[in-house]
């Protein structure tokens, strides 16, 4: 029977060792690529709250839009099927009595 050669295969520490260089080479360049655009972290911080404002202030009209399509199509739907215009009486009473 003859002997199959056999590949000297990297144990895993050395595995571990060229995966850790080739995340920090990728992390490098990352960095490089960031500091290329952004000047200071605080104009960095400065720009992710500006954009915290804006995305809350959005998010906030564009319930509000959607709660308003909503209503107004359970309104439209209210004069073709009446007991939905009931389930919908009953329940803004029901809010009315708990306030």
């Amino acid at each position: 029977m003859a002997e199959k050669p056999t590949k000297k295969r990297p144990n895993k520490l050395a595995r571990k060792i060229v995966r850790d260089n080739e995340n920090g080479a990728r992390q490098a360049i990352l960095e490089d690529l960031f500091f290329d655009f952004h000047r200071s972290r605080r104009q960095v911080y400065w720009m992710n709250f500006i954009r915290g404002i804006f995305f809350g202030i959005g998010s906030a009209l564009g319930a509000t839009l959607l709660i308003t399509l909503l209503a107004w199509l359970l309104g439209q739907f209210a004069d073709i099927f009446p007991p939905l215009a009931d389930f919908i009486n009953h329940l803004i009473e029901t809010m009315q009595h708990r306030q």
